[in-house]
């Protein structure tokens, strides 16, 4: 990958054996794999065991869970906040988890919309619940930088499973959760 960087840093025109980019590529490759290390994790390696008996039937919600995940279209941020909630029906994701989870599929080459859809089944598989909520809000970089550069736009992504899907009550009740 170190290559590929120093190519693309010749490429735009810039001299390698300057002092400010003797080491760039070696950086570059380095953080581009920080960036995405999300393909080099699996849900039960991030879950680690951390599922536990509960009698819980209520609305379990995480809010603002900071993210940040490259458009696959552009190889350039987004960056934003997930918000994660969950009626569980025997069983209680450990609270680190949630966020563990939503860490693992944002560290890849992502479109917002199925980023969305990747956490709330996920939930479910693992938790079994009756009903998973997801909802993304993320300010996208090649949409501020490049393009019809808007700063002050931002996109929301919902992905609704279960009882969030078929029950307005349920819907509502995060809705509402998320404005408090």
């Amino acid at each position: 990958m170190q290559e590929h960087f120093a190519k693309i840093i010749e490429g735009i025109g810039e001299d390698l054996e300057r002092p400010g980019l003797i080491d760039t590529p070696k950086r570059a490759a380095k953080a581009f794999q920080f960036l995405t290390k999300g393909y080099h994790q699996s849900l039960e390696e991030v879950v680690n065991g951390a599922l536990f008996p509960s009698d819980s039937s209520e609305m379990i919600m995480v809010k603002d869970i900071e993210l940040y995940s490259m458009c696959e279209h552009h190889m350039l941020p987004f960056i934003g906040k997930a918000h994660v909630a969950y009626i569980p029906t025997g069983h209680v994701l450990g609270l680190s988890k949630i966020a563990r989870i939503v860490d693992m599929y944002a560290r890849r080459l992502q479109i917002q919309e199925q980023l969305t859809l990747q956490i709330a089944e996920s939930i479910q598989s693992i938790t079994g619940a009756s009903g998973v909520g997801v909802i993304i809000e993320a300010k996208h970089m090649c949409m501020m930088m490049r393009g019809v550069e808007k700063q002050n736009s931002s996109m929301k992504t919902s992905a609704m499973l279960g009882s969030f899907r078929s029950n307005q009550a349920t819907r509502t009740e995060f809705l509402s959760l998320l404005r408090q």
